[in-house]
């Protein structure tokens, strides 16, 4: 690695932000580019919807000691954040700090990254080549940056899972995206009037499902027109309900319960078994077809089936990735989500994570390609190590130590607390008891399966 070219970061949400600040550390020269206009870009999407995690599991270490000079004050460690908690309160703080401020290339999407003069086909002096990257300026102008090392925390909220089968969209699904919402749509705010007195199918079995049928629910008791449908490939909805009180995360518990009240109350109407197989639009709404040929028809698809790496920006590249989740190939076995829990999967860091391509790093929730269970507490540790192996602290990079609470962390928006203002019904009173309900929900959930 030349230690006199910066080091690429694609991405500047959590993940990110935080491999620059352990980079600074390290003394290497970070050069951050974000597609969007401002750090946080994805988060933003979702900036109504609230963790499961508190604040301690979501604030990055070394970017705690480069914001604590500016006199930023750290939220209370055990608070649920919302999405837009942790843009205002810590990722555009950290943004806004003169050492990342300068460092920071928003609006500049990065199209491909490649061996200075080389295709994937060339093997001399590959190892010690210079990375170019190229990036899309808002303008549509084209630059190449010449980097030493290419970290990609990026994550996955642009590439969400088709709703059809087999992993392919479903008939009709591009002629019918006009009736297809974003992954996490914010009812009761900005994207209220497309759900408002409308019909709504939400399709998925995972806790971005959740989150939007039960705010769903409370829209409808202020317009009584709204009518909720879920469906789920699955034959039972249990999973999402969750069944034991291992959960480390006690929150996600109440959401599960919550749901299954719902429904058990005909409040939202469960299909299962529902693979869907054709979307037809037409006037009257989109007819949505499962497999076995049963028909919906609705106004609005919201489509809660997870997400997928990007990766081909990456077609001149060596990599090595897990046949199934898409995932740096050592940490596929670990992470699969037919057999693991976010809590079962072991601390990771450079070793894990290496491709043949030296010194190029997938990281955050993109180096789970296709497993959906993610915590950015695990993304911490992940640039923490691999920053420490850039700079050639190969002991510091292998020591790797994180604890996690069981079943992983995702996100609810459902849950009363007195964190955040608002939430507590005034029945119940500022600082009332929640449920004390604890519903283990497994892995594979957080962002969603079609169930």
């Amino acid at each position: 690695m030349n230690d006199n070219l910066p080091v690429a970061i694609i991405g500047a949400g959590p993940i990110g932000l935080a491999a620059a600040a352990h980079l600074l550390e390290r003394g290497l020269e970070p050069a951050i580019f974000e597609a969007g206009p401002t750090a946080g870009a994805a988060m933003e999407q979702w900036r109504h919807i609230r963790l499961f995690s508190p604040w301690r599991f979501n604030l990055d270490a070394a970017a705690v000691r480069l914001l604590t000079p500016t006199g930023w004050e750290s939220p209370r460690l055990t608070a649920l954040p919302y999405g837009g908690e942790i843009i205002d309160h810590y990722l555009a703080p950290l943004a806004a700090t003169p050492e990342l401020a300068s460092r920071l290339h928003t609006n500049a999407r990065v199209l491909a990254v490649t061996r200075q003069g080389m295709d994937k086909t060339h093997v001399r002096h590959r190892d010690t080549t210079p990375f170019i990257v190229r990036v899309e300026q808002s303008t549509g102008e084209l630059r190449d940056y010449t980097v030493s090392a290419v970290i990609d925390a990026s994550g996955t909220w642009s590439t969400r899972n088709p709703l059809g089968t087999s992993g392919l969209p479903a008939i009709g699904e591009e002629q019918a995206a006009r009736r297809i919402s974003s992954p996490l749509p914010d009812v009761a705010g900005r994207d209220r009037a497309t759900f408002a007195g409308r019909r709504v199918l939400v399709v998925g079995a995972g806790h971005s499902a959740a989150n939007t049928l039960i705010s769903l629910s409370e829209l409808a008791k202020q317009e009584p027109d709204t009518r909720i449908l879920w469906a789920v490939r699955g034959d039972s909805p249990d999973k999402v309900y969750g069944g034991g009180d291992a959960d480390g995360l006690p929150a996600r518990g109440q959401l599960g319960s919550r749901l299954r009240r719902l429904v058990d109350a005909g409040r939202i109407e469960l299909h299962t078994g529902f693979g869907i197989s054709k979307l037809t639009d037409s006037e009257r709404g989109v007819t949505v077809t499962s497999g076995d040929a049963r028909t919906l028809v609705t106004d609005v698809v919201v489509p809660c089936t997870g997400f997928r790496s990007d990766l081909t920006m990456f077609s001149e590249l060596r990599l090595d990735l897990d046949p199934a989740v898409e995932a740096p190939a050592e940490l596929g076995p670990l992470i699969d989500p037919e057999f693991h829990s976010c809590g079962t999967v072991p601390p990771h860091g450079a070793k894990v994570l290496a491709h043949p391509e030296k010194d190029f790093y997938i990281v955050g929730m993109k180096s789970y390609g296709r497993a959906p269970t993610f915590l950015l507490a695990t993304g911490y540790e992940q640039v923490r190590s691999v920053t420490a192996a850039l700079a050639r602290d190969y002991a510091a990079a292998d020591a790797v130590h994180l604890e996690l609470p069981e079943t992983g962390v995702c996100s609810v928006d459902a849950v009363s607390s007195c964190e955040v203002p608002g939430l507590v019904e005034a029945a119940e009173g500022c600082c009332a008891t929640p449920e004390p309900v604890l519903i283990g929900i497994p892995t594979g959930l957080t962002h969603g399966r079609s169930g």
